[in-house]
């Protein structure tokens, strides 16, 4: 058993159980995501995505409460680097989710960027690379909702770098870090998204360690991945086909992860997530029972 990761929250989230969709026929209902999340061990889960979970604060506050679970965060996705008119829809949609995390004790917004291949169809729908001017928009666009979530809502903002967005590899995220200020806005980093896109997760936490504001737990299979990348498959048929998997059979190493972000002294989530899009209903609870107790054999 390795040391107590104190600092270190450990919880789960609605994509552990397949779930991507507000509503979806193939995912599992709410309830049942509830009840086995706290079934698997879990206090903190995420929302998910909005309108997944009751989106009336008193029914949902309940329904967690009974069940002795607590929420983290909230999640959005945006297109901030089309700029400024994109801005007061972004703002509608954020505002929606926010206010829920807020009532719900939460602390943490996570922002994914939207993506630029559909990840359904695999559609192109913009090129990979970003100009200058886009950039400039995602970056002040993130400090600008960044400042307003914290001044309407008390939230801070983390940027979830992701698979088939704008900020996914190294040299995205380090563009991205060294373009905006951490009183504004820092990272959501998800270990599997990274390693996904050729990341190392201890060097980032060690080298941008002050930006490091919440965690995703993520694994991948390099096999699946070396076909994948081999193809050019999207991200969605990636998943489909098992390119995150069950810890710890996959990289990056969890334990290291986790001790690295213990060393940066602060409190810090870290929400596992285990892509399964779509998945059978009855897969996700044992996975999450040997997730929870293969994390705690880490200390976390």
């Amino acid at each position: 058993m390795a040391g107590a990761l104190d600092r270190i929250r450990v919880g789960s989230a609605p994509d552990s159980w397949g779930v991507w969709f507000p509503d979806d026929p193939r995912q599992v209902p709410w309830e049942r995501f509830l009840d086995e999340v706290a079934e698997a061990g879990y206090s903190w889960i995420e929302l998910g995505p909005y309108g997944y979970l009751p989106t009336d604060p008193a029914r949902l506050a309940e329904e967690a409460g009974k069940r002795d679970l607590k929420v983290s965060a909230g999640t959005v996705f945006t297109g901030l680097h089309r700029g400024p008119s994109v801005w007061e829809s972004t703002w509608e949609h954020v505002s929606q989710v926010a206010a829920l995390t807020r009532a719900m004790g939460a602390r943490h917004l996570v922002v994914i960027p939207s993506f630029w291949r559909d990840d359904k169809t695999a559609e192109i729908l913009e090129p990979p690379e970003l100009t200058g001017e886009q950039w400039a928009y995602l970056t002040k666009g993130m400090e600008r909702l960044g400042h307003e979530v914290k001044e309407t809502y008390g939230l801070d903002l983390v940027v979830h770098p992701h698979a088939d967005t704008h900020i996914d590899t190294e040299d995205h995220v380090e563009r991205f870090l060294d373009s905006t200020d951490t009183e504004l806005v820092n990272l959501c980093l998800d270990t599997g998204h990274y390693a996904y896109c050729g990341g190392d997760s201890v060097k980032l936490i060690e080298t941008y360690g002050e930006r490091i504001g919440y965690l995703h737990l993520k694994q991948v299979d390099p096999g699946i991945l070396a076909g994948v990348q081999a193809e050019g498959t999207p991200f969605g048929p990636a998943v489909a086909q098992g390119v995150m998997c069950e810890p710890p059979s996959g990289v990056p190493e969890l334990g290291p992860v986790l001790e690295a972000a213990q060393r940066l002294g602060v409190e810090l989530f870290a929400i596992v997530e285990q892509d399964m899009y779509p998945c059978e209903p009855d897969r996700p609870l044992p996975i999450a029972v040997r997730t929870r107790a293969f994390l705690r054999s880490c200390g976390a």
